[in-house]
This record gives structure tokens, C-alpha cells and sequence, in this order.
């Protein structure tokens, strides 16, 4: 699949202290970030100042720091604000970047979701954008009177009707339906309605969404899965993937892969911008960088480690194995991160690492693509990557926070530009001009019908 000619889409994934599983600690690192208003408004400025396409934040419907006497109160977890209360707080601060938030399928209502989102997006001007996810987390199911999460193949499909409802809510109206007119006392056409009635397997719908179109048409959709039914869904449905690609031989590949699904539904493969994610640990030197990366290393207890690696496995229990044995591989199938839990195990495989050396690989990126190197280096491989068909761009992800995210827009930003692979200024006002994405195309609905 070729690359189109045109430069790299960025997106600044925010994770309260930092990315790091130690970055708390870190002395760069703001304590309290995570329910700190003002250092998440300065953080998004300067995201917008460096012109990012999008800030990022996951978000989970459970807490992630578990009940282990050993780990409990070492892990900040997931501990503050709730993304759209936060993106409305941030969208009237801000006037170009956009705003991607993870609401899950399982746990909501598709009325909800589309009405907040419709909401965010009309507030920022048509700046949102929505993180489908599916969530696996045991702890999510437990705050919904589930003993666990359901399987995963009955969490893809219903996250596939949810989609589906959630983007026929978001064209309940045309896009010129309110006209508002105190003269002839008509607020909005009633051609221009469009009711959904939607019946399925998991969902009964009638609409109409009470919330108008946005300058962008609708929110964004983006998709973090990448196991074989979030690349169907992806190819279906998204117009961003976020996902984790450790060598530029695997990016290329699900880049192929993913896009190369797209023409069975109709879509162009421009019209999906793949972003992996990107763990930066920059230096003027690489020595400083590796001695930044260490410092980060040497502040993760071993217990927060190995409970790290056994959740982003699917809750792969490793207690019983010892730290510096080999990593199991005859472990049962995970119903929760299947991809995660694949992409790990045979990292540990190809590269023989012992539990401890895993968990310290993953500790900063929890699988994600990490880069410790000098502006220029890391230039180079973000380079490789965009130009070799393994990458639309990317989503970045600081270390610690600010230092991390600055290091990236003083040191390695401008080397980007020199090389015309990133912004000077903003191409439009909206997430979807930004991004280079097309305005959505309206589904059929059937007609409303209005007394």
C-alpha cells in the first residue's frame, strides 16, 4: 500500500504524570497531575503551540492499580479526570487542536455516547473525536455487576451495532436543517430530519438526536484495537487507528493489512490514517538520552512491574514463575487485550527475555514503539517509518510529563520540519481539515415522520 504524499499526522497521547509506570516518581513529574487542571491546560497549550493534530486520553471505566498488598498504592492507575468533562473544559482554551477521548462500548448506551460526543464536538467548533474501545478490564466489569468481561468476540459485535447506531444518531439532521426562522416561525425543516429506528441484536433505538451537526459533520472515529475483529471493525468504520508496533517490518505489515480490507466496504485507504504509537526519550546525546531511560528504569518496583506485564497480558497470572525464569508461552488465550497479550509473548519469544527484562521493555510504552536517541535519530526512524509504509503518523507518547512532551516539540519537532514531514501551521479550523479527512458522507435513514 503505498504512502500518500503528504506529512505525518501527530498526536499527543496524555497519561497524567507521563507514560513511564514510574513516571510519577520521576522528579520532573507533577504528583498530582491527573486531577490538576492547570497542568492539563498547559500541557494542551503547548501541544496546540507545537501544532498537533490531537491531544489523546484512554480512559478505562475501572481502576487499573488492583488489590495486590504488594502493589496497592504504588500505581497512580487511571485516577482522574473523566475525558469529556475535561476536552469541554479544554475546547475553551483552545482554538485548532483536537480532542480524542475512550468511551467503551460495553459499558454505555449508544444514546449517551452520541449525545456527549455531538456535544464536545459542537462545543470545540468540531474538534472530537471517539475512541472506540471494547474494554477487557475484570475491574471495568465489576463497577457493572459482572463477575468479568465478556467474551471478546461478543464484545466486537456489539460494538459493531454500537457503531453503527451511534454514526445513524449523528445524522439525525442535515447539515442546513435549522433554519430558525422567527418570520415564518419555523425553527428547523422537517425534510431535513432523519429518524433512525434502529432494531438489532443488542440495541433498540428510535432517535432523533437532540444534538445538531457540528462544522466537522461528526465526531472522529478512532479504533485501538488490532487483533483480526479490531482491524474489521477498523477497516469498516474508522477513520484513525491508534496501535502498537514494535518493528517497522510488523507496522508494515497491519498497515497493509488493515487498509488493504477497506475497498470490501466501499473506502478509499486514504480515508483511515494509521498512527502507532511512540515512547520518546530524547537527548542532545545518546548517552544522555539512555541515562534519561534509565533513571526512569531504576524507579519501577519489581511487584508494580510484573503487575504491569501480567494486566497488559490479559491478566496473565506470572506470580508463581520466577522474575528472571523465562517468560511462560503455554499460557491460556486471553478474552481481554488479545493483541497485547500476543504482541508480548512473542517479543519475549524472539528476543529470549526473562520475566524482569520484559517487564522492564515494556514499562515505559506497555508495548508501544519506545525510541531513546538524539533528535536526529529519532527523526530518522519516525522518517523510516512514514516513508515505508508503516505509518500515517504518529501518537506520541512523553515519558514524564511536561519534560517529556517538551523535549519532543524543542528538540525533535524542529527536525521533523527540516525535513518537511510536519506542519509549520494548521490547515483548517476542524479535526477532520487537520487530519486530512474527508467530510462524512451522510447515512441513509429512513424518513422521520413529523405531525
Amino acid at each position: 500500500m503505498a504512502r500518500t504524499p503528504d506529512t505525518m499526522r501527530l498526536g499527543a497521547f496524555l497519561m497524567a504524570t507521563g507514560h513511564h509506570v514510574a513516571a510519577w516518581r520521576h522528579p520532573d513529574a507533577v504528583a498530582d497531575a491527573g486531577a490538576n487542571l492547570a497542568h492539563v491546560t498547559s500541557i494542551v497549550r503547548l501541544a496546540e503551540a507545537a501544532k498537533f493534530d490531537m491531544v489523546f486520553v484512554a480512559d478505562s471505566d475501572g481502576a487499573w492499580f488492583g488489590t495486590d498488598p504488594q502493589t496497592v498504592g504504588r500505581s497512580h492507575g487511571n485516577i482522574g479526570f473523566e475525558p469529556l468533562t475535561l476536552w469541554s473544559a479544554m475546547a475553551a482554551v483552545t482554538e485548532r487542536i483536537g480532542f480524542a477521548a475512550t468511551v467503551s462500548t460495553a459499558y454505555n448506551e449508544p444514546w449517551h455516547v452520541a449525545r456527549k460526543f455531538a456535544s464536545l464536538d459542537l462545543i470545540s467548533g468540531g474538534r472530537a473525536a471517539w475512541n472506540v474501545v471494547t474494554s477487557g478490564n475484570p475491574n471495568a466489569a465489576q463497577n457493572f455487576g459482572l463477575d468479568a468481561a465478556p467474551d471478546h468476540a461478543a464484545r466486537y459485535r456489539r460494538a459493531t451495532e454500537f457503531l453503527a447506531v451511534v454514526l445513524g444518531l449523528w445524522n439525525t439532521w442535515d447539515d442546513d436543517a435549522f433554519l430558525r426562522d422567527k418570520e415564518s416561525g419555523r425553527f428547523f425543516a422537517p425534510d431535513k430530519l432523519h429518524v433512525l429506528n434502529h432494531v438489532g441484536e443488542f440495541y433498540r433505538v428510535r432517535g432523533p438526536l437532540t444534538v445538531p451537526r457540528s462544522p466537522q459533520g461528526h465526531p472522529v472515529v478512532v479504533q485501538a484495537g488490532s487483533s483480526e475483529a479490531g482491524k474489521e471493525l477498523a477497516a469498516r468504520t474508522a477513520e484513525v487507528v491508534f496501535t502498537a508496533q514494535l518493528r517497522l517490518s510488523d507496522a508494515q505489515e497491519f498497515y497493509r493489512d488493515v487498509k488493504g480490507r477497506m475497498a470490501r466496504y466501499g473506502r478509499h485507504p486514504d480515508t483511515l490514517k494509521i498512527m502507532p504509537g511512540i515512547f520518546p526519550v530524547v537527548g542532545a546525546t545518546q548517552a544522555e538520552a539512555e541515562a534519561k531511560y534509565q533513571a526512569l528504569q531504576n524507579l519501577i518496583h519489581p511487584a508494580v512491574g510484573l503487575a504491569m506485564l501480567s494486566g497488559m497480558a490479559g491478566g496473565l497470572d506470572l506470580s508463581g514463575f520466577p522474575l528472571d525464569g523465562p517468560v511462560p508461552q503455554d499460557v491460556p488465550v486471553t478474552e481481554a487485550n488479545k493483541s497485547r497479550q500476543r504482541l508480548l509473548l512473542d517479543l519475549a519469544a524472539r528476543e529470549d527475555l526473562t520475566i524482569r527484562q520484559l517487564y522492564l521493555r515494556i514499562a515505559g510504552a506497555r508495548g508501544h514503539w519506545t525510541v531513546v536517541g538524539t533528535p536526529t535519530s529519532i527523526a530518522d526512524e519516525m522518517e523510516a517509518w512514514f516513508r515505508g509504509g508503516g505509518a500515517d503518523g504518529f501518537n506520541v507518547m512523553p515519558p514524564v510529563l511536561p519534560t517529556g512532551l517538551e523535549d519532543f516539540v524543542n528538540l525533535v519537532l524542529p527536525e521533523l520540519r527540516r525535513r518537511g514531514l510536519f506542519r509549520t501551521e494548521y490547515e483548517g479550523r476542524t479535526l477532520r481539515e487537520n487530519l486530512g479527512l474527508p467530510f462524512p458522507a451522510k447515512i441513509s435513514v429512513p424518513e422521520a415522520q413529523v405531525a
